[in-house]
């Protein structure tokens, strides 16, 4: 198995019969993005059914003409009133039909064609119609240039390495993988830009960014880069970074001129400004509105974008103030600026309030913010949540996140309807995913990591599917479609968010980990610290009072679901912790105490686990065994950690509760 090529390894594999006879692919209707998904499918037909097509786009005209019957080709075919990166694929006469409207469609619709061949169905009769729901489909890397990825769990950058950026056969690949499921969008740089990396838009690194970026154009990817909004002072040509100033706005007009001209296929750039250290306009007392609409204008006249985090908070918070919230910091910062941004901003807001916890409310900005252009950022790197040790399917997380209501219209009103621009009538949004890729030979480092990074591109551009689909999709076209291999690798999916959240976070809770690397049990790791407190756990009870009479978080949602949040007979079970302080003796919706809800949940998640690594085990023989190798040491690693959980936070608040377990197990 190709474990470098993910699920595009076209290794022989039993497909319907009349793949075999697919002898001719016809895409002379477009341009080179076009040009390369007929060269996708050919390398596909190819690999797997072991006879090549012809590409007729290679061949003399007067050769064309003469190949006669059409029956048994793949023909490209313009069709009107398909959206941009829209296709339609159906059956003509024995052909098969590829119609698009552009370029990004024939490629999308080749891919299509693949999967549908990697599953094993047949193309006749086949009416597959689709058009991309979300319009920004994007993957954020946090890769730093001396080559290490921060919250990277799958070895080092494939972008860069010693200050230099890295272009090769590696970069055409994972240009492939990302174009496969969709995505048209990449940053390839941490939001934490610093050091080298605020150099990228100067002349030293702009013939390896236009190489990389020809090769993600071939795709239909726009490249994007992180910025250092104190970039005029840092590169040593100013001294202040104010946005109102006219001499720092002209310095960004003629940087952009330059970078746009350099860099062709740029699509604009990703800020983190004013939060965790990282510079903004807030230093000279400005607004983020001020300082996104000077490099908004700047980018302008070339297309360009402004993607501006909604992660801000202060970070020196005093433990023994309880009104100061960290969860309200992104509303409280934004809200007021509804309106006031430039076009072509976006403020990119997390799934939840803090950051990227196993279990979150959605964040109160989404339904609050009407005109203002948004998109959803989610992370596939498990920085919370496994860090790809433990295998987390995070898909059916997205789906309860896309799928809030949120009740800022009467209709269309859920995130996806948001960010898909159809409650508010936006054409730039979408969804962003931290990045969970390195060079490690399988890219995820755990193999089955590699099902959020598929999900994810295919939820983006069509989130009706659902989350078992995706990971049945993903399965059978990285592993074949023997029936065993899939109910248990699609048990292990579909169930460990669950046992995860089990094992290691609950009622709403998160955060209790070992600070800064964010890994294993640490109950008080931030609890008295400057970065915030999650859990307030005292003798009698635990969890943080954000109602009314707390920090007044609940109310920022629209009705019905500020009140569902502020009362706690009404808040789920999930999120009680979240958003109330309550006894370890409160009965819970289903009718468990919190306090025995805790204990169960440990020992249920761990048993899980358990479940997960013995049906795994079954398998052995019927999985590559590099990739069997390196998934069984993961899951006895996880086996064993999550022990750890369980023993640690049951030890925790029995200790804090004195109250036993009522089914006598072994608590320390």
């Amino acid at each position: 198995m190709g474990f470098e090529q993910a699920w595009l390894s076209y290794e022989p594999r039993e497909v319907s019969p009349e793949w075999y006879g697919i002898h001719g692919i016809y895409a002379d209707c477009g341009g080179r993005i076009t040009e390369h998904a007929a060269a996708e499918l050919k390398a596909a037909i190819a690999g797997i059914t072991g006879k090549e097509p012809v590409l007729y786009a290679d061949l003399p005209e007067t050769e064309r003409e003469a190949c006669g019957e059409m029956a048994g080709c793949i023909l490209f075919e313009k069709e009107q009133g398909l959206k941009e990166g829209g296709y339609h694929l159906f059956e003509r006469k024995g052909a098969l039909i590829i119609g698009a409207s552009d370029d990004r469609g024939f490629l999308y619709g080749a891919f299509e064609v693949i999967r549908q061949l990697q599953l094993g169905n047949s193309y006749q009769g086949i009416e597959i119609r689709k058009e991309p729901v979300m319009p920004l489909r994007m993957l954020n890397h946090w890769d730093n240039m001396d080559g290490s990825i921060e919250r990277g769990y799958s070895g080092n950058s494939f972008f860069f390495d010693k200050d230099e950026i890295l272009v090769n056969e590696r970069t055409v690949t994972y240009a492939r993988l990302l174009a496969s499921v969709g995505i048209n969008g990449t940053v390839i740089n941490n939001v934490n830009v610093k050091d080298a990396a605020t150099w990228l838009i100067t002349d030293k690194y702009f013939d390896k960014l236009r190489q990389m970026s020809e090769i993600f154009g071939d795709y239909g990817i726009k490249l994007f880069l992180s910025l250092n909004y104190a970039a005029p002072i840092e590169l040593g040509e100013l001294d202040s970074a104010d946005p109102l100033s006219e001499e720092v706005r002209k310095w960004w007009e003629k940087r952009m001129k330059l970078v746009f001209e350099r860099i062709p296929n740029l699509g604009g750039f990703l800020i983190k400004a004013d939060s965790e250290g990282r510079p903004g306009p807030f230093t000279y007392g400005r607004t983020h509105a001020d300082g996104a609409n000077m490099l908004a204008r700047a980018a302008e006249p070339y297309g360009g974008l402004i993607i501006w985090r909604c992660f801000v908070y202060n970070c020196r918070q005093d433990w023994r103030d309880y009104k100061t919230d960290r969860a309200r910091s992104g509303y409280d910062n934004f809200i007021g600026l509804d309106g006031t941004f430039h076009d072509n901003v976006i403020l990119q807001i997390k799934n939840g309030p803090m950051d990227f916890q196993v279990r979150e409310p959605v964040h109160p900005l989404f339904g609050a913010l009407k005109a203002t252009n948004q998109m959803l950022e989610v992370q596939i790197a498990q920085e919370y949540t496994g860090q790809q040790r433990h295998v987390c399917y995070l898909i059916p997380m997205f789906k309860e996140v896309l799928g809030f209501r949120t009740y800022a219209a009467e209709t269309d009103d859920t995130v996806e309807d948001i960010v898909a621009g159809k409650t508010f009538k936006q054409t730039k949004c979408g969804m962003a995913a931290v990045a969970n890729t390195g060079n490690d030979e399988n890219w995820t480092g755990h193999d089955l990591a590699a099902a959020n990074l598929y999900g994810f591109g295919r939820l983006a551009f069509e989130p009706s599917a659902t989350a078992k689909e995706l990971a049945e999709e993903w399965i059978e076209r990285t592993f074949g479609k023997d029936q065993e291999v899939l109910e248990v690798l699609l048990f292990i999916l579909m169930n460990s968010w669950r046992a995860y959240e089990m094992y290691n976070a609950p009622l709403g809770i998160g955060w209790m980990v070992n600070p800064n690397y964010h890994y294993g049990p640490n109950v008080d790791g931030y609890e008295y610290d400057r970065w915030g407190t999650y859990h307030r756990a005292d003798y009698q009870g635990i969890g943080v009072d954000r109602s009314r009479q707390g920090t007044g978080y609940a109310g920022l949602y629209r009705e019905p679901n500020a009140s569902m949040y502020d009362s706690p007979t009404s808040c789920p079970d999930e999120l009680l912790l979240f958003f109330h302080h309550m006894p370890y003796t409160h009965k819970l919706q289903s009718g468990k105490t919190v306090i025995q809800h805790i204990y169960d949940t440990h020992f249920e998640g761990v048993e899980l686990v358990d479940e997960m690594v013995e049906r795994f085990e079954s398998l052995e023989g019927k999985l590559p065994e590099k990739s069997c190798r390196r998934m069984l040491e993961r899951f006895l690693h996880q086996k064993e950690h999550s022990r750890e959980w369980r023993d640690q936070i049951n030890t925790y608040f029995y200790r804090k509760s004195g109250i036993p377990d009522e089914k006598g197990r072994k608590i320390y």
